[in-house]
């Protein structure tokens, strides 16, 4: 269980680019040679967690709970199993907004416009990965416990479009139109196309 210590505001955010460059270099408690983990230090946010490969899947949540490497979540196992069973070699673990909070209910009020913009750098890091990124859209209703969640997801949005990356559900739709969550779907629940301009229109 995290519960957040503060508001992301009051918390000594490292920008993303200084918190890729330290999680790229040699850590003593995991292999980065399997494992991206940004910060590379378990702290009150996450820019990404996932593996490394040449095929990577892109799963977006709301927002990151306890995972670290080798200590995956029960979401993110889920997420790793559907990626590897769609054809894809790895899996990259991304939010809508990077607090940690295991419980959605104990997200900051507001958005910090800080933190939002040093997940936007890593979401476009995410984007030059690939030469056609593939994206999950795996956000489920969480999406609606904060108002602010959409208009983030429309920046992210946004950055795919320029890059020209293929969104993706698994499993069908929720009834009110977002997509499914991905801690209790099968290991076989194959990917479909995601209009994300319909969905965000």
């Amino acid at each position: 269980m995290h519960i957040p210590s503060s508001t992301t505001d009051q918390v000594n955010l490292i920008p993303f680019d200084a918190a890729l460059a330290a999680a790229l270099q040699p850590a003593p408690d995991y292999d980065v040679s399997r494992w991206l983990y940004v910060p590379n230090a378990y702290s009150e946010y996450r820019y990404i967690l996932g593996t490394r490969g040449k095929k990577p899947l892109i799963c977006i949540g709301i927002n990151p709970s306890t995972a670290a490497p080798d200590a995956l979540d029960p979401t993110l196992k889920s997420v790793e199993r559907v990626a590897l069973s769609n054809g894809y070699d790895s899996f990259l673990m991304f939010n809508v907004y990077a607090q940690r909070a295991t419980r959605p209910d104990d997200m900051e009020r507001a958005c910090n416009g800080v933190l939002h913009d040093e997940n936007r750098r890593a979401f476009a890091y995410l984007m030059d990965l690939s030469p056609r990124p593939a994206i999950w859209a795996a956000w489920g209703n969480i999406i609606e416990k904060r108002t602010y969640l959409m208009e983030c997801v429309r920046d992210f949005a946004a950055l795919g479009r320029d890059a020209g990356a293929a969104w993706f559900t698994a499993g069908p739709l929720l009834k009110s139109g977002h997509p499914h969550h991905p801690l209790y779907l099968r290991r076989d629940t194959p990917l479909v196309p995601f209009d994300i301009g319909t969905y965000l229109g």
